[in-house]
């Protein structure tokens, strides 16, 4: 049986996804910062009838959480076949319904790095204690979750639907991690491993207070289209359907 990790799986897109893929027959790990969150997420797909599910305590910003993690899967297989990094945050505040956009001028360091702490320092950390694990795999695959926000090409240019949407955190941390990603694709190049960065459709989760359009199971099957591609697939490349439906890859 195939095992996946997913980082922030205990709600949301990231609880979804732990469904959809236990419903195809893998093993999933459940990453939860709140291991009573993660374990009552457990509870909630076994409920439904799914046994290949595990919550494991896993706080991206903690390296010895990580390190733990890593232990306690590793004495329960040798092989993870795939990693999901889909914790993240927006660090955002909201008055109602209306975002408090992050300032370039306006928004203190601290806030950088809070943010930079888990969309980019928490995937390097945890791609880094399990790269041994996802090596010993057959077809190993590493997504990241990102968002088109990130995007570089698309937020330079003035006709882009978004142009005047600038939040200096979330978004730069987005690029941060997507140039991660092409880092990463290109250091495992000639091995099996396919690593892209995938951005879900608009998604009304508590990310965002509900304001996505789109629903998690959505969401969810086309993040993990992604993390089930074969190895003739792309790799060190980024993906959103919002921006490109027919076939999904977007520019950095």
């Amino acid at each position: 049986m195939k095992k996946v990790l997913i980082t922030g799986a205990n709600k949301g897109i990231g609880l979804e996804m732990a469904r959809q893929l236990s419903q195809k027959g893998f093993y999933v790990f459940i990453g939860s910062r709140n291991l009573k969150n993660g374990l009552d997420a457990e509870e909630l797909l076994k409920s439904e009838g799914l046994e290949n599910i595990e919550a494991i305590q896993l706080d991206v910003t903690d390296q010895e959480s990580i390190n733990a993690a890593r232990i306690e899967i590793g004495n329960k297989t040798d092989v993870l076949d795939i990693l999901i990094n889909n914790a993240g945050i927006n660090g955002i505040e909201f008055q109602g319904d209306i975002p408090l956009m992050h300032t370039a001028l306006g928004t203190s360091v601290d806030k950088f790095k809070e943010v930079y702490d888990v969309n980019v320092f928490g995937v390097i950390r945890t791609t880094q204690a399990f790269i041994d694990l996802l090596q010993k795999s057959p077809a190993p695959r590493i997504v990241n979750v990102s968002s088109s926000q990130g995007s570089l090409t698309l937020h330079s240019d003035p006709e882009y639907k978004y142009y005047n949407a600038k939040g200096a955190v979330y978004q730069s941390s987005k690029s941060a991690l997507n140039m991660y990603t092409i880092a990463l694709a290109y250091e495992l190049r000639n091995t099996d491993f396919k690593v892209n960065a995938v951005s879900p459709p608009s998604t009304a989760t508590d990310f965002n207070h509900h304001l996505g359009t789109g629903t998690v199971e959505v969401a969810a099957e086309h993040i993990i289209h992604y993390a089930l591609i074969d190895n003739d697939g792309p790799t060190g490349k980024f993906f959103c359907p919002d921006n490109n439906p027919e076939t999904g890859e977007i520019p950095w």
